[in-house]
């Protein structure tokens, strides 16, 4: 049973006749050139990365009674509304610690994982010191050679 109106059967003739549509315009056949040289046109990269935001932060451990859980405290720079000046924005993040290897005061980076539990979705990472001092190797062991100031006579 069909029940045919003359509303429907006046979209079903409707057809859009239009040169743009599925390339068959004049202006396809204008940008592609006859040289061999032009003609190859650059691949698109096979693989291209998601835009991740936020995706890791750096915060200092403010809390680690838990276990297998740290509170990281992460400070930003935002603009006042009214004032425009720069101030510090603090929130606190449940991150996952599995080796309980933190200490209040630590510094770590948080990295955005699957959901671990209702309140945390980052894992925490170790980040090496900021002022630590770096190692001076020997400069008379680079050439193998040693000093003359240094030889003694």
């Amino acid at each position: 049973m069909s029940v045919t109106s003359p509303l429907l059967s006046q979209f079903k003739s409707l057809t859009i006749s239009t040169p743009f549509l599925h390339g068959s315009s004049s202006l396809s056949r204008l940008s592609t050139s006859s040289s061999s040289i032009t003609s190859q046109k650059p691949s698109p990269p096979a693989f291209l990365p998601p835009i991740r935001a936020m995706r890791s932060m750096q915060g200092r451990v403010v809390c680690s009674t838990n276990d297998k859980t740290v509170s990281v405290e992460v400070t930003r720079l935002a603009p006042h509304p009214k004032y425009k000046r720069r101030v510090r924005k603090k929130k606190k993040y449940q991150a996952h610690d599995p080796l309980n290897q933190f200490q209040v005061g630590d510094y770590v980076q948080l990295e955005k994982s699957r959901p671990i539990s209702k309140t945390k979705t980052f894992v925490a990472v170790p980040v090496p010191p900021r002022n630590q001092p770096k190692v001076k190797e020997e400069e008379n062991q680079e050439l193998g050679l040693p000093l003359e100031s240094l030889q003694t006579s």
